[in-house]
């Protein structure tokens, strides 16, 4: 094709797309006429056409893949509908449905998003950040695929972690689009039927590890504070072996957190602080036992302890409260082989395997499920934690569905409509013997979006935990007494964009306070925040 074809481009230009919606006077502008059916329709019908179009299809999948075209073809729109019912579409977008998405990736691939940076392209990371089209990059959210949900290690195909979640940080709490940038750190996978599926399109080696990683993640991160100097980077899906190394090393030389670490312990923590209302409790009036001993649940553990700290208690007293089970049962002062940031929840105890047992034995008043183990929290379990405690709280947040400790149903039937409940995956409300039962979804999604639309508005030079405490407070400050009357204790997620800003906006005057902002204090920090945050409506 000859000549300049600008005018037709911008119909393939998903951030400028409206389709239909181009209104008379932009369709003469622009050199439209006769590119588009002639009706002119307004947002409104648009979605009414996606509503139906994704209606029929058949499943889930083919419901993300849909979704996934929308946003190649119209960012706005993709946006409006995600926005018109959040607690509809996101568990298209992300999880449960992105765990089987990413599993598939390299099936049903369309539109390459994001950057991929290959272990081949060692020495060249600054020049592949250059290629990416947008200056100002604010937000990349990084994987390398060894650790993806519960599923393991999926090399590149997780590559719909970082995508899915940066269209959470824009359709949850407003931060632009056009700032964010998914990234893959391709350095192998160990997944023998990925090396051997001719569609997978990552590098067929296994995993390079030690200093060799090490060096390219280093020159990953370096390669950012040149060439996107306000970027915060968000580590995601990294194994436990790498994880919490990652996120020491980074934490106070650039702009970066873990969200497995330090967004599932606030949302955790938020959660507690919801249970605490309809108990009349602190945090530290709690025993906490943790099955699973990853870095999700040393991260939950850390913030529940600095809280406890905070409501008075000596830190050694508070690691006291908080117990682990790994693989090979409870973890106790004498348990080989911990790494260093476990050792202040090992305490001196005997050896028990059986998870019952261990509940009758350290008898937690909550029990977090972090351990990706599908039924783990038995009819024994929630029974034992029924004997124990007038109201368990009970935490099953591994995810995606199919990697849930238990079922809301199973924890309220087993405990006879006593436990306190929260999950990682959803689960839909439960009549219990006349009873209603709203299960509350602990999702980090309520928690980084919020942080995140904070450091984009402050262009906050560091991410601290103090800043996931906040977050955690302003969200469940923001629970209803209804909302505990059906024991649930998060906001609605169907409320979860203007939750979101209020928690930024609490967030973002911490950032102020510590002096970690790179902007100036304004006058009104919430009409500061509301200002950033991005409207998918036409213009």
């Amino acid at each position: 094709m000859d000549g300049d074809h600008s005018s037709f481009d911008l119909l393939f230009n998903p951030r400028l797309n409206k389709g239909t919606a181009f209104t008379e006077a932009e369709r003469e502008r622009l050199g439209l006429v006769g590119l588009l059916p002639d009706n002119v329709e307004d947002s409104g019908t648009q979605l009414e056409r996606q509503r139906l179009q994704l209606a029929q299809k058949p499943n889930a999948l083919e419901k993300y893949i849909y979704l996934s075209e929308l946003q190649d073809r119209n960012e706005r729109l993709y946006y409006q509908l995600l926005t018109s019912a959040p607690a509809e579409y996101m568990p298209l977008v992300y999880t449960p449905t992105v765990g089987e998405a990413c599993q598939k990736f390299g099936h049903i691939m369309r539109r390459p998003k994001g950057l991929y940076v290959s272990y081949r392209r060692k020495g060249r990371i600054r020049e592949i950040l250059r290629n990416w089209p947008v200056e100002d990059v604010r937000f990349i959210v990084v994987t390398d695929g060894e650790r993806i949900l519960g599923l393991g290690d999926l090399g590149v195909c997780g590559m719909g972690i970082p995508i899915g979640k940066l269209a959470l940080y824009t359709a949850c709490a407003g931060v632009p689009p056009q700032h964010t940038l998914p990234v893959m750190l391709d350095v192998g996978t160990n997944n023998e039927a990925f090396l051997e599926d001719p569609l997978y399109p990552g590098l067929r080696m296994k995993r390079i590890e030690g200093p060799a990683y090490d060096e390219f993640v280093d020159e990953f991160v370096q390669a950012v504070q040149e060439v996107f100097p306000r970027c915060c980077i968000q580590f995601e899906d990294f194994t436990n072996r790498t994880a919490m190394p990652l996120l020491t090393r980074y934490r106070d030389r650039v702009c970066c957190f873990n969200d497995d670490i330090q967004g599932t312990a606030s949302v955790a923590v938020a959660g507690l602080f919801g249970a605490n209302r309809i108990l009349g409790k602190q945090l530290r009036d709690h025993t906490y036992l943790f099955f699973g001993a990853g870095s999700a649940a040393v991260g939950i553990a850390d913030l529940v302890c600095q809280q406890m700290v905070r409501e008075g208690l000596p830190r050694a007293e508070a690691d006291r409260r908080c117990w682990l089970v790994n693989s090979r049962g409870l973890v106790t002062a004498e348990t080989t082989g911990l790494s260093e940031f476990q050792l202040p929840f090992a305490h001196p105890h005997g050896a028990t395997k059986d998870l019952a047992q261990i509940v009758e034995t350290v008898r937690p008043s909550v029990l977090v499920g972090v351990s990706t183990i599908p039924h783990s929290f038995s009819r024994a379990v929630i029974e034992a934690m029924s004997r124990i405690n007038e109201r368990p709280v009970v935490f099953p947040y591994s995810n995606p569905t199919s990697k849930s400790e238990c079922t809301a149903q199973e924890a309220i039937e087993w405990s006879r409509g006593k436990a306190i409940f929260a999950s990682g995956s959803p689960f839909p409300p439960i009549h219990y013997r006349d009873r209603l039962f709203v299960p509350g979804q602990g999702n980090n999604v309520y928690i980084y979006p919020a942080v995140g639309l904070a450091v984009f508005a402050t262009e906050a030079s560091r991410v601290t935990d103090e800043m996931f405490l906040r977050a955690a407070e302003s969200l469940a400050a923001q629970v209803t007494d209804q909302d505990l009357a059906v024991n649930l204790i998060y906001p609605p997620m169907a409320n979860i964009r203007e939750a979101s800003v209020e928690v930024a906006i609490r967030v973002a005057e911490l950032i102020f306070d510590r002096g970690l902002a790179r902007v100036p204090r304004p006058a009104d920090v919430a009409e500061f925040v509301r200002a950033r945050v991005y409207d998918p409506a036409y213009r």
